[in-house]
């Protein structure tokens, strides 16, 4: 793979080409790293950053081999948060794998639900019976949470840099979005409320006033973010030319979202391959020309501000009507309520299908342990995540669980990143260029 870095600092795995430095990346187990280095004939200090929990990455552990202060080469170690979670929704109805793939990248909880019910609801062949509500909700959500993730991808950049202002400031905001998650699903995170055919449940009494003022108050509060880092000098040097990586390396590595972004491609799946009706709403998608951590910053900043103008939209074209599709066999039966033990089914609806319909119950009973069923078939659909491309492969056999799921997170793919971008650099600079990434482990090992 070819790349170019702004320093001259050559790495040991590198050889210079007409087309630049080529770096060989390769895969090891430490055992044979270790071994390796003692036969070597120069001073090579090989350490392990991690796999200890720095900041909100996880458990990621980093291999570095470095020579005085410059990393010569440099690995992932990654595993160590592996939940099962996609050979688990083998053995889920399809309805019951949303509370799974919630849980991915614990970050981005609407994006891994969106995405994986759009891909059954295309084996069902249902997509255009999806009710318009549930359809800008669901966009209303992604949308709060895309703000949400880049909050905590600035605060907790910006905190291992040690500017903890922007730590409090980002987490003090992301604390308004995390009530409104509450108020509408009863849950701050893991929400299961994008369900295959539309939502758990309708958005609850004085939802819309709440997030209209949060939109109002982010506003006021989105440049205070330029007041303490984008112009601040210190910053701007700890970042620009740090985690070089230029369009052709995120070509060959298959980087998506703000680090192809900020090669200034404009690619963001929401214009190229639209999906919940994005075509039909009004917003830009914001580039840079720095392919360095830096340019990775204004763009989540950018994208911020993009993300508010279309919630705005979202709350404008909301109209009264159903939240999940009509056809009784495949709408999960629940009237949701608000208890003392959070969310459940409201003791009404328990009432009435216990007391009054013996047909209403045997469905409600049939659906619920059973499942529906989905014609046999597979289906790929993506949607634009905070960190890139999500992508979710199904396959099913046209039984009431899922032969197969396999997701394309986006973590996992830029992560293969960090070595082009650390590689020849200092060791400092090591943490600048994985906080611009901004992988979740949750994501990566699933």
């Amino acid at each position: 793979m070819s790349t170019h870095t702004p320093s001259d600092a050559s790495a040991a795995s590198a050889r210079e080409t007409t087309e630049g430095t080529v770096y060989t990346v390769t895969g090891g187990d430490w055992d044979e790293i270790a071994q390796s280095a003692a036969r070597a004939d120069d001073e090579r200090l090989i350490v392990n950053m991690g796999p200890q929990h720095p900041s909100t990455h996880g458990v990621l552990r980093l291999i570095l081999e470095i020579d005085g202060e410059t990393v010569t080469e440099a690995r992932c170690g990654i595993g160590y948060l592996h939940t099962g979670i996609e050979k688990n929704l083998e053995y889920r109805t399809w309805t019951q794998g949303t509370t799974f793939v919630t849980r991915m990248d614990y970050l981005t909880p609407f994006f891994n639900e969106a995405a994986y019910c759009l891909a059954v609801e295309r084996l069902l062949g249902i997509e255009d019976e999806v009710p318009d509500r549930a359809t800008i909700i669901r966009v209303l959500l992604m949308e709060l949470n895309r703000l949400s993730s880049h909050l905590v991808c600035i605060a907790t950049g910006g905190m291992e840099l040690g500017a903890t202002t922007i730590m409090i400031y980002g987490f003090r905001d992301r604390e308004l979005i995390l009530d409104i998650y509450e108020l509408i699903t009863g849950l701050r995170m893991n929400h299961a409320y994008i369900r295959p055919g539309g939502l758990a449940q309708d958005l609850p009494p004085g939802a819309v006033d709440q997030i209209r003022e949060f939109v109002k108050k982010m506003r006021k509060n989105l440049p205070e973010y330029d007041k303490l880092a984008t112009g601040n000098p210190i910053f701007k040097a700890r970042m620009q030319d740090i985690g070089y990586l230029d369009l052709a390396g995120c070509m060959a590595l298959g980087a998506t979202g703000p680090i192809l972004r900020a090669t200034g491609l404009p690619h963001d799946l929401r214009k190229s391959q639209p999906y919940c009706d994005y075509e039909t709403y009004d917003f830009d998608v914001p580039t840079a020309d720095s392919c360095d951590a830096y340019g990775r910053f204004l763009i989540r900043l950018e994208e911020m501000r993009q993300s508010l103008r279309i919630v705005e939209q979202c709350l404008d074209r909301l109209q009264p009507g159903p939240v999940m599709v009509a056809d009784k066999k495949i709408a999960w039966p629940a009237q949701l309520a608000l208890g003392p033990d959070g969310l459940g089914n409201s003791l009404d609806h328990i009432k009435n299908i216990m007391g009054t319909s013996m047909e209403a119950l045997i469905h409600h009973f049939k659906l619920v342990t059973e499942g529906f069923r989905v014609p046999p078939g597979q289906a790929y659909t993506a949607v634009e995540s905070p960190k890139g491309e999500l992508g979710v492969h199904v396959v099913s056999d046209g039984g009431t669980r899922p032969y197969r799921v396999h997701f394309r997170d986006p973590s996992f793919t830029n992560l293969q990143t960090m070595a082009a971008m650390c590689e020849g650099g200092q060791v400092a600079d090591v943490i600048v260029a994985v906080a611009s990434i901004d992988p979740v482990m949750g994501g990566v090992d699933r």
